[in-house]
């Protein structure tokens, strides 16, 4: 599902409008019509419900003037606190504040705190204040009413985005309304999809407004996603498969402390459909890993006194990777110096398509442009918000406050696709394509489900897709495994290992999911790690 920015989206509209000639009342009264729609379906109709709708003097407040005619056609009782003059209304929104019965709007240019008694009663409260335009931080009038909103203890739907939400970041303006439910029209925001505001929207519904095939297709975004993505980026293994056709993944990580980290990636991998794995791992702790994975085959490398991956293991990683089709590298292989040098220089002697984790990265941070030395060949990096921040040289405050752009910069400079973690995963490609991750819940931030995640990720890679389908799809499946969890067992205590294993369950719910209908109503549950 394509996501846009609010400015786009005002471009999308000026280009219905000027170009295909779509009146601009049409996409004002399709947008409330869906708004209305969604308010029906979720709170029911008839006699006795209420509705007070809180609208502002732009096209925001004009799409919660149609939600209030609709709703008192289909027997609500729907009034409208406007803050504004009814003369400060202009445009669309004007030609519908006068469509409105008499008697059905209140204006109250001075603000609503004194008029919190009129949600009484009320079944829902509509926040149709602001919109997508707003970029500064709230303050005066809509601030309060922003919080005389959130403190009436009433079910709240946004039209559009909930106000006070930055529609290009999803970052909160100063104050920002709480929705139970938001309905944003033709596609989905950004500040709808990326948190804060994500959690902010609660259920969120895409109303059709006729908006032209060709102005979505050419709408500048980032794809979101979903159940339905996902289903479309996954291939059904043919009845023919064998083991040599699910690829041979080598993961090479480990050492002392840290074997957990090694056996996830492998048996992750597993789980995620590679037909062969193999890891290589300090020769010291080879059989630990041996008791720590059954289907994975394993491989000491290196002197056997030292329980971390040394320098001298270059020549015997280097051809085993020769003969595999895709590397994992780095789960738990620690910072020694000598550990250090061999990420180094794997990078430059590994041809095969590269999954860099956990400490090779932070082996690659001091010096970024060594990813360069694979130009032309594929490597993926997985950075938690911390690593991010160390490769980019920067604060971990400063990629979050920028976790698109962060991501999309490094990835075209290096050349590299970017898995950037956490609640909301970013994708990005060397090209500059981004996609946002929406599986994933808050059960996910403990230990080792990075090193789930590298394994996920490789074996795709080795199964055929190409690398941005892999971040993508093995992006999803990794939160989708998480979030069957949460179905049957709740956030608290899910473990890595608990992850890994769900991993076929999801790949399963996908391949069942392929060629559904594509489902309007997204899940905005966060991810964490």
């Amino acid at each position: 599902m394509k996501v846009v920015s609010g400015q786009v989206m005002q471009l999308m509209d000026k280009r219905a409008i000027g170009e295909f000639g779509v009146p601009g009342l049409d996409l004002m009264e399709r947008a409330g019509r869906g708004c209305a729609d969604a308010i029906v379906e979720a709170f029911g109709s008839g006699a006795g419900k209420r509705a007070v709708i809180v609208a502002g003097k732009g096209n925001n407040g004009g799409d919660g003037f149609v939600v209030s005619r609709l709703l008192s056609e289909k027997g609500w009782d729907a009034p409208v606190l406007l803050l504004a003059a009814p003369e400060a209304i202009a445009g669309d929104a004007a030609a519908n504040l006068a469509r409105l019965a008499p008697g059905v709007v209140k204006s109250v240019p001075q603000g609503i705190t004194g008029e919190a008694g009129l949600f009484a009663g009320a079944t829902v409260l509509v926040d149709a204040l602001l919109g997508t335009g707003m970029k500064s931080e709230v303050s005066g009038i809509y601030g309060e009413a922003i919080d005389v909103i959130n403190a009436a203890g009433v079910p709240v739907v946004a039209v559009d985005i909930p106000s006070g939400v930055d529609s290009a970041t999803g970052k909160v303006l100063g104050r920002a309304v709480r929705a139970d439910l938001t309905v944003t029209f033709a596609l989905p925001k950004l500040g709808n999809i990326l948190n804060p505001g994500a959690e902010l929207c609660g259920t969120l519904v895409v109303a059709d407004i006729g908006m032209p095939d060709a102005v979505v297709a050419e709408a500048e975004g980032v794809e979101f996603v979903d159940l339905p993505g996902a289903a479309l980026l996954f291939r059904p293994r043919p009845a023919t498969a064998h083991k040599g056709t699910g690829g041979h993944t080598l993961v090479v990580a480990g050492s002392t402390g840290k074997t957990g980290a090694a056996s996830m990636a492998a048996n992750s991998a597993l789980r995620a459909g590679a037909g062969l794995v193999t890891l290589a791992v300090p020769a010291l702790l080879h059989p630990v890993l041996e008791g720590k994975t059954t289907e994975a085959m394993t491989i000491p490398v290196g002197p056997g006194a030292k329980g971390y991956l040394q320098a001298g293991a270059l020549p015997e990683i280097a051809a085993a990777a020769a003969a595999r089709d895709v590397v994992a590298l780095g789960p738990g292989v620690g910072t020694a110096p000598s550990t250090v040098y061999l990420v180094h220089s794997l990078l430059a002697a590994i041809r095969q398509p590269l999954v860099l984790d956990a400490d090779a990265l932070n082996a690659v941070a001091p010096e970024p442009s060594l990813l360069l030395k694979r130009k032309g060949f594929t490597t993926v990096l997985t950075p938690h918000p911390g690593e991010m921040a160390r490769l980019l040289a920067c604060s971990v405050p400063e990629v979050e406050e920028d976790r698109i752009g962060c991501a999309r910069a490094f990835a075209t400079k290096y050349r590299v696709h970017l898995i950037l973690k956490g609640a909301r995963s970013i994708v990005a490609a060397p090209d500059g394509r981004i996609a946002v991750n929406g599986s994933g819940n808050p059960g996910m931030a403990s230990g080792g489900m990075g090193d789930v995640l590298t394994g996920v990720v490789a074996a795709l890679i080795g199964q055929g897709y190409d690398p941005f389908t892999a971040c993508r799809l093995g992006a999803f499946v990794h939160g989708f495994a998480a979030d069957l969890l949460l179905e049957t067992r709740g956030s608290q205590g899910m473990s890595a290992t608990d992850v890994q294993e769900a991993l076929p369950a999801a790949l399963d719910r996908i391949a069942r999911a392929r060629g559904a209908h594509h489902v309007l109503h997204t899940d905005n549950t966060s991810k964490g790690e």
